[in-house]
This record gives structure tokens, C-alpha cells and sequence, in this order.
């Protein structure tokens, strides 16, 4: 019966025995298939076949050589050379030398996520690669090269490292922080309008119950149709955003127009998309097609959040994308290279045009060493460009003195990294990396709680009030036991004004709540005026007004 397989962040273990491998007894060996089990495990099978999926070991176990990329890994010590009888001339182990040495080098990048009973490994250190860039080069260095289909499955793990490495430069030339803004705003210029996740599905689906019959039917009707349905669950729905959702689909090429003098023209869904899956497709592709117009470059993963809310939608979404070479040096052209990053595109242009289907041939150990040598050099570049080129890696600092200089309470919750993280203190590695809400050291935890403690909310009135007289208020307007009364309209912070009746805008429903200052810029107060003084003064008592509870 086949074990269940582990988790691809424990391959510094041997699954079977759980036990750190170590290059005197539980030496790690690679099968071909993908999998790495050690030694003396390998020699207690009572059958020779990998216990994961049943794949039949063809070569003798004493002959398969050591994966000296996961000895590197657990502190052990790695020998130069390693005797391999079965190349048939010295121009192949040559090639397979120097791949082998490519997976070591490329292997080292996984050092942060080797588990605490590692010898000699800094447990403080983040990975710069990112966890799907650590999975491909987990899985890249689990291939046995000196077997056929571990060359076949090492260049399909080289392929798919310099997939993700053209999305990652990509990824890295736009701001994310713009990036949805950016996007809706390019819908918005072309009279089009996404909704949200759950109300532009609801309305695709009404306007396929409209037309799937085959029906030809005015624009107007269609509207009016769609609005009455969605109105009852969706009471913002207007014929206006949803006239806007039809031009999208009319944008798409969805609907078969015909014309009639003196009255509207008659719209029908062509027969290909009177299904919900073919009809959100194309809406789909119409939407990626308008951000590729745009500039803007925006992951699976991304369009999955945006368009769905969830992250299960990324293989659908990955099939709709093309992540090409070409659409890097579309993005390299836009910011002018000065990372010349163009060095690159023979090395991805080489690792794109590897086989990927399981009928390919077998590469020849020349194509293996080139494939290897080229994953090598654009992941080594995509490194050297976020650690030196990339304002990403600088965007905590630059955060920190916006805080400072603007007064900006940051985003995280209050106990953002005030505790260790447990996998940290438990396996010495995180995988969640960077993106984790918890301390991975010391000093990381001691900073944290520093900057917790200083947003504790205190009221320095004649601070406060001193800007008061900056913006023309009366000093003393505002007192610190007055809760946020607010008028009816638009104000940042879900504050709302516009009505002569006043109410109390609870700042949580959670009775554990923080009382936490948050302090805003006030170069973004209101719809109204600049400086409207009746708007003005009831903002900033809620700035500096403890949290209310009705």
C-alpha cells in the first residue's frame, strides 16, 4: 500500500523515518519519479519500488548517486566528486557534473527553510525567492539526473522555474498597491464596469438566463431585466453599472447585433457562449485583454482575488494569461532596464522552449547541462535584481518613515509581530517567510512591541489643537471625552455626513477592541471643499476621540 507523500516544505527529512539526513547512514538518494528517501530505508523495501507511487526502481540502489544538494542543506559534509559507473563516455559526466553543480548552487536559495536540526544554519534568515519559486526549486532538487525520467522531470522543473521567473520580474516592475485601482480605472475608461466578485457573477448569470433560449433582445430590456432580478439581493444595483457589465460582454464579442431602423438594434448571445463557463471565460479574457492594453501585469494568483475573491481560481486564470518573454521586455522597454535584465532573455527564451509534455524525448545530457546552466543564471538574476535593483526590497523602511513623517497608523493589527512565530521557534524556518504576522527573531519581536507601545493612543491636545488653529478652527473645539457625532456623506473611515441628524459610529462590534488611535492625512478629508470647516471639525474629532460603542 503506497505512503501518503510529505509535505514539500519536510525534504530535509527522510519520509518514511522522519529522521534529519546525514551522510553517514541515512544518506538521502534520489529516485527517479521525484522522491528522495535515505539510505537505510531504501535497503529495508521489501519490494523495489518508491512507497509513494509505486514507481518500479530500475537501477541498482548502490549505484544511484547521494543528492549532495540536501547534504549541503542539513550542515553535512559533501563530497567533490562522487563515483557515477553509469555514463557511458567522459563528455557525459562532464555535462552531468556540471548540472549537478548547478542544482547545488540553485539549491542553496532554500537554506531559510531548513528545519532547526540543521547544522550550522541561520534561522533568522528570510528566503528573497518567493514560496512558489521555493516549491519549484524544492521540487527541482528532489530529480535523480542520473536517470532518465529525473532528466525529463529536472527539465520540466527548469521550464517551470523560468516561467515563474519571468512573472516575478514582471511582477516586480508595477506596484501592487496601485495595481486594482489601476485596473478598474482601465475598465472604467472603456465604458465598461466590474462589479465585485458576487455581483458581477450574479449579473452574468441573469443576463444568460435572458438569452440562453436563443432570444434577440434590446439593450434596454436586457438592462432592465438584469436590474429587477439583482435588485433584491443587491439593492446598489443601477441600470447604469449594469449596462456597463453588458458593454464588457458586447466588448468581448459575446453578442450577435442585429440592427432595425427607427429602433434599438436586437442583442443575442452567439450559440458558443450560452453556457455560464464559456461566457465567463470570454468576459474573463476581455478584462485581462483591457489590463494588457493598460500595461499592467498582473499574476494568476492576483486575477483570481480580484475576479472571484478567492485563491481557487488560478489554474483557470493561468490558462487565459500568457506569461511570455515578450511581455517582460514590454515591461522592460516601459521602465528603461537599468537592472539590464535583457542579458537574461536567451537563458528564458532556451528554458521556454523546452517540451513540457509527457510524450516529449528524453534530453541528451548537453541539452540537460544547457537547461540547468540557464535556470541557473535567470534565477541568480531575478536574486540579484530584487536585493539590488528592486524598491520592494526597501518598502518596510520606506513605510516606517511614512508612518513617522505622515502620522500613518500601519495596517497590520496591533500584535503585528509582537509574539515569536511558532514554526520558527519549533523548525527554525518559516514558510510563510516574509508574509508572516509573527516575530521570526529577537530583534524583530523587541522592534514591534517598541513600535506597538508608541501607538498607544495619547492626546497631545495642544499639538492637536494647534493644528486645529492651522486649518482656522477655534481652539478648544474639540474635547478628548466628545464621541465621533458625525453628519451623513463622504468621509474617509466609513465616517458619514450630509444630515442634520448626528449618530454614533461604533469603531468596532468586538468587545476585546484596542483602543488604538488612528491618525489620517488630512489632505484627503472630504468630497467637499478643502478645508470645509463644518466637515473639517467633526473628522477630526473622530481622529481624536476614544472609540464609541452604541
Amino acid at each position: 500500500m503506497p505512503v501518503q507523500a510529505p509535505q514539500w516544505t519536510d525534504f530535509l527529512s527522510c519520509p518514511i523515518c522522519t529522521q534529519t539526513f546525514d551522510e553517514t547512514i541515512r544518506k538521502p538518494i534520489s529516485l527517479g519519479c521525484g522522491h528522495t528517501v535515505c539510505k537505510m530505508c531504501l535497503n529495508k523495501l521489501h519490494r523495489k519500488a518508491c512507497p509513494f507511487d509505486q514507481t518500479t526502481i530500475n537501477t541498482d540502489i548502490e549505484l544511484l548517486p547521494v543528492n549532495s544538494a540536501l547534504l549541503q542543506l542539513v550542515g553535512a559534509q559533501v563530497p567533490e566528486q562522487q563515483p557515477v559507473t553509469l555514463f557511458s563516455g567522459a563528455e557525459d559526466t562532464k555535462h552531468y557534473e556540471e548540472a549537478r553543480k548547478c542544482v547545488e548552487e540553485l539549491a542553496l536559495y532554500l537554506k531559510p527553510l531548513s528545519t532547526a536540526r540543521g547544522v550550522g544554519l541561520n534561522s533568522t534568515t528570510q528566503s528573497v525567492l518567493s514560496r512558489p519559486m521555493q516549491r519549484k526549486l524544492v521540487t527541482l532538487v528532489h530529480c535523480q539526473l542520473v536517470e532518465e525520467e529525473g532528466r525529463i522531470r529536472a527539465m520540466r522543473a527548469a521550464r517551470s522555474l523560468g516561467e515563474r521567473t519571468v512573472t516575478e520580474l514582471i511582477l516586480q516592475h508595477q506596484n501592487p498597491q496601485q495595481l486594482s485601482s489601476n485596473l478598474w480605472a482601465a475598465v472604467r475608461a472603456r465604458g465598461c464596469q466590474f462589479l465585485g466578485p458576487a455581483m458581477q457573477e450574479e449579473a452574468l448569470k441573469l443576463v444568460l438566463l435572458a438569452l440562453e433560449d436563443g432570444s434577440a433582445l434590446s439593450r434596454k430590456v436586457l438592462v432592465l431585466f438584469v436590474v429587477q432580478r439583482l435588485e433584491p439581493r443587491f439593492p446598489q444595483a443601477s441600470k447604469t453599472s449594469i449596462g456597463h457589465v453588458v458593454q464588457l460582454l458586447y466588448r468581448a464579442s459575446c453578442f450577435k447585433v442585429t440592427k432595425r431602423d427607427e429602433d434599438s438594434s436586437l442583442m443575442q448571445l452567439k450559440e458558443e457562449f450560452r453556457t455560464y463557463e464559456a461566457l465567463r471565460r470570454e468576459h474573463d479574457s476581455q478584462i485581462v485583454q483591457i489590463a494588457m492594453e493598460a500595461g499592467l501585469r498582473i499574476a494568476p494568483d492576483q486575477w483570481s482575488s480580484l475576479l472571484y475573491g478567492d485563491q481557487s481560481h488560478k489554474s483557470h486564470m493561468q490558462s487565459i494569461i500568457d506569461k511570455s518573454v515578450q511581455e517582460l521586455t514590454i515591461a522592460l522597454q516601459r521602465t528603461g532596464d537599468p537592472a539590464n535584465l535583457n542579458r537574461l532573455r536567451p537563458h528564458l527564451e532556451l528554458l521556454a522552449n523546452i517540451d513540457p509534455s509527457p510524450d516529449a524525448p528524453p534530453p541528451t545530457w548537453e541539452q540537460l547541462e544547457n537547461g540547468l546552466v540557464a535556470v541557473k543564471t535567470v534565477v541568480h538574476g531575478l536574486v540579484d535584481y530584487i536585493q539590488n535593483h528592486s524598491k520592494k526590497g526597501t518598502d518596510q523602511q520606506q513605510v516606517s518613515e511614512a508612518r513617522s513623517y505622515h502620522m500613518i497608523q500601519p495596517p497590520q493589527h496591533s500584535k503585528y509581530k509582537t509574539y515569536m512565530c511558532r514554526d520558527m521557534k519549533q523548525r527554525g524556518g518559516c514558510p510563510r517567510g516574509a508574509s508572516c504576522t509573527f516575530a521570526h527573531s529577537q530583534e524583530e519581536l523587541e522592534k514591534f512591541r517598541k513600535m506597538n507601545k508608541r501607538l498607544v493612543p495619547r492626546r497631545p491636545l495642544s499639538a492637536s489643537l494647534g493644528q486645529l488653529n492651522e486649518v482656522g478652527l477655534p481652539t478648544g473645539a474639540i474635547h478628548p471625552d466628545d464621541g465621533p457625532m458625525v453628519k451623513q456623506g463622504a468621509l474617509p473611515n466609513g465616517i458619514v455626513t450630509g444630515s442634520s441628524m448626528t449618530q454614533l459610529i461604533p469603531r468596532s462590534t468586538d468587545s476585546g477592541y484596542e483602543s488604538v488611535m488612528k491618525p489620517v492625512k488630512l489632505d484627503h478629508l472630504s468630497n467637499s471643499a478643502p478645508g470645509s470647516p463644518p466637515e473639517l471639525y467633526v473628522y477630526l474629532k473622530y481622529i481624536f476621540a476614544e472609540p464609541t460603542f452604541v
